[in-house]
């Protein structure tokens, strides 16, 4: 009578029906915790739709049609997965023996932590950090460039890199396998998933090469997955497996976002997942508020505090081991680059306050504000005047150097030169070209708002417009400038405007560095704020930097607003392909990741055709399966145990994932940063598993139309058609993961001749 109970609670939705159920059962030494049942038989995992059991100890739903069972059987399966699994994820996995893609960039990131030189990524460093760890147990020495795609790798031990991807790749159909057969209690519907990605042609290409993609991946599907083994555990609470389980969830949730800013997303689904089962703890009058408090604090523990505690830790030993000068230092402030070897202000000494003849550099204040900067080129014709470009520039560069004149050019010669105090009129002239900072009324290139700034004169001499006050920001008249430490604005005296670093990047003629401008807004922000970072003056007494080292959560802070901003100014170049979120789910457009002619090695990302489109039905068909059972249910129709269970495992199950696809894909509609298709891949996971499980359920449900045995026959004939396409297809394109050479698609000779089903794909 209680498992009856329970299954029509499941039929509904809200916290009414769980309060229902939950009555059935009030405290009493009669009802044991843990109900008996068949150990052969777990229960279905605790799902955020459809009147759930929570994680208190009430009753699990049956497990539905196709009922999982113990036994050889149950790990057979298991083991064929994983076999298949690995076997298409490993073979050719050293092939091409070049660079693919963006192997360029995070196989040269790996390297850097070999060499524990200092860089600057968009994504926090997990995922770069495992790859350099590969490639280093591996035997991989850091010594291979990177530079471009297509550059062989010769006698470099890169195998190891590549390997590590993709045994992490490997994981992904198994771990989807066993979070279907928990959420749907079916075999069918975990292999049709397993299956679905097991010979998916797009999966198993991001899973080979040396990406980042994999190893999101694997972090998601683990959090996915440890929370539904979580809620199996709902009978034994505080128990080792419950804390085991809670625990592995939030080290999978540090770990996806540990690697891209995307584990967001899975973060939202546990968190929303959590909310709703607490909510049902709270309503189970078995338990008192201090079993509700220590639920709380519980998942508080595990799914909070433990994730942002591996969170920090990532940055800290990411901090720890990049602690050389390289190619990031320039994104960063002068402060965070005087914690690094080699920098030139890494235990640095030079004179403290600014002085008239010095050579400086001027860095803005914004966070990868860069170095105010110039180069012989010109302003192109249209774009203010055509004189020298003034831009932003994010490295070390000669080009940042500049020279402190006084206005009227009336400079000691000999003796201690005179110190530049706030107030003061200066001209700044730029040592490799010889022209003055100038400013005019002309529009700024790409801030209409503000007024162009130039390169303008020879030899340093100019005009009036070359002219900027200096102002000490908190300062009084006569305040001197102190070097790194004093936040500068130089106000332009001719227009009244302030020189500003836009944060915008410049099209190519401006080489795609930072736009810099002339607001004629005042307010004091990062963007018109400067220091003196650089400053040689042999005349003037040196005095050592080390104090200004920042603290830990300074430079925590500090990369993270690097990283946002870097990612927000991602956009597409010209000529460059990247795609729309619409294209993913069609697999309109894949994507090069190896060659482009006839006589080269030819790797193409794109998904199986027949899995793809598939997952597009399965999307389509659940919204109206699932409408169908709640409706159905509802009214009150004699739908029969089966049918119920049915209901549930769509409404649970099916719900869930549907949630985790919509949270991996509808927020890149709004994002304004360049898109690619392999951006999908996350959700791309989420609807294979429902489309698993909506197949399995609408083809057990085809008793509805024959009568058995016929019902079972067809029943088994469209498993085992979906088996059949998906591998056919496998077969047919299996070349775009594996390597194509020799003519291309659409050319007689062609071993992809006739394949290229939309005229959008480019193999």
């Amino acid at each position: 009578m209680a498992k009856k109970e329970c299954i029509a609670g499941l039929s509904t939705t809200g916290a009414t029906s769980t309060l229902r159920n939950r009555k059935t059962f009030p405290t009493s030494a009669k009802v044991p915790r843990t109900p008996p049942r068949d150990r052969s038989s777990p229960p279905a995992a605790h799902l955020p739709e459809g009147g759930l059991c929570s994680s208190n100890g009430a009753p699990a739903r049956p497990s539905a049609g196709g009922g999982v069972s113990e036994g050889p059987w149950r790990l057979l399966v298991l083991l064929v997965v994983a076999v298949l699994s690995f076997s298409t994820r490993l073979y050719k996995i050293t092939e091409p023996p070049h660079v693919c893609w963006d192997e360029t960039h995070f196989g040269k990131m790996g390297s850097y932590y070999i060499n524990r030189t200092f860089f600057f990524d968009v994504h926090p460093p997990l995922g770069k950090m495992l790859i350099g760890l590969a490639g280093y147990m591996t035997g991989y020495d850091g010594t291979f460039p990177f530079t471009k795609p297509g550059d062989k790798y010769d006698h470099h031990n890169y195998w190891g890199m590549r390997g590590f991807c993709a045994v992490l790749g490997s994981f992904l159909p198994i771990f989807a396998y066993l979070i279907v057969r928990e959420l749907s209690q079916s075999h069918t519907a975990a292999l049709v998933t397993a299956t679905l990605l097991i010979f998916d042609t797009g999966c198993i290409t991001i899973s080979q090469y040396i990406l980042l993609d994999p190893i999101l991946l694997f972090f998601i599907m683990a959090a996915v997955l440890s929370m539904v083994k979580f809620n199996q555990q709902r009978y034994r609470p505080f128990a080792w497996s419950w804390w085991l389980w809670l625990v592995l969830t939030g080290v999978s949730l540090a770990g996806a976002l540990g690697v891209k800013f995307v584990g967001l997303f899975v973060i939202l689904l546990v968190g929303l997942h959590t909310v709703w089962d607490m909510w049902g703890l709270l309503g189970d009058l078995s338990l008192s508020l201090v079993d509700v408090t220590k639920h709380f604090l519980a998942r508080v523990a595990g799914l909070i505090v433990l994730p942002v505690f591996l969170y920090v830790t990532i940055f800290a030993i990411h901090f720890v081991v990049l602690n050389k000068s390289g190619p990031g230092d320039g994104f960063f402030s002068s402060a965070f680059q005087s914690r690094l070897i080699g920098n030139n202000l890494y235990d640095a000494s030079m004179p403290e306050y600014l002085a008239y003849g010095s050579t400086i550099t001027v860095k803005n204040l914004r966070i990868a504000g860069g170095y105010l900067h110039s180069h012989w080129h010109l302003y192109p014709e249209g774009v203010g005047a055509r004189q020298q470009q003034v831009t932003a520039y994010l490295h070390k560069d000669y080009n940042n150097l500049w020279l402190v004149h006084r206005k009227d050019d009336n400079e000691s010669t000999s003796g201690t030169p005179d110190l530049v105090r706030h107030g003061d009129i200066i001209r700044l002239e730029h040592k490799e070209t010889t022209r003055n900072l100038h400013g005019h009324l002309h529009e700024a290139p790409l801030t209409k708002k503000h007024f162009q700034v130039t390169g303008y004169g020879v030899n340093g001499t100019g005009d009036t417009n070359d002219l900027w006050q200096v102002e000490v920001c908190g300062g009084r008249k006569g305040d001197l400038v102190k070097v790194l430490r004093s936040k500068v604005r130089f106000l332009h005296r001719a227009t009244g405007c302030v020189l500003y670093s836009s944060g915008k990047t410049l099209p190519k003629w401006g080489w795609e560095q930072v736009e810099v401008t002339c607001s004629p807004y005042l307010k004091e922000t990062p963007s018109s704020q400067w220091n003196i970072e650089d400053h040689i003056n042999p005349k003037l007494p040196n005095i050592s930097l080390s104090v200004l080292k920042p603290h830990f959560l300074e430079i925590l802070l500090e990369s993270h607003i690097v990283m946002i901003r870097g990612n927000s100014g991602l956009k597409p170049k010209d000529n460059e392909m990247n795609s729309k979120p619409w294209h993913w789910p069609l697999n309109y457009q894949g994507l090069r990741f190896s060659g482009v002619n006839d006589t080269e090695y030819r790797v193409y990302l794109l998904g199986n055709p027949v899995v793809w489109w598939m997952n597009l039905a399965g999307l389509g068909l659940y919204p109206i399966a699932a409408a169908a059972a709640s409706v159905a249910l509802r009214r009150g129709f004699s739908l029969g145990q089966k049918r119920r269970e049915h209901a549930a495992v769509l409404q649970g199950g099916g719900g869930l994932l549907l949630l985790g696809w919509l949270l991996h894909y509808a927020p890149f509609y709004s994002m304004g940063r360049v898109l690619y298709y392999h951006h999908y891949f996350p959700a791309m996971l989420f609807s294979s598993m429902l489309t698993g499980i909506t197949f399995d359920v609408l083809l057990k449900s085809t008793d509805l139309l024959l009568h058995p045995p016929h019902s079972d026959w067809l029943q088994r004939l469209g498993h085992v058609a979906l088996l059949l396409s998906v591998l056919y297809s496998f077969y047919l394109f299996h070349p775009l993961s594996y390597g194509m050479t020799g003519p291309l698609a659409h050319e007689p000779g062609s071993a992809m001749a006739g394949l290229k089903w939309m005229d959008s794909w480019e193999f």
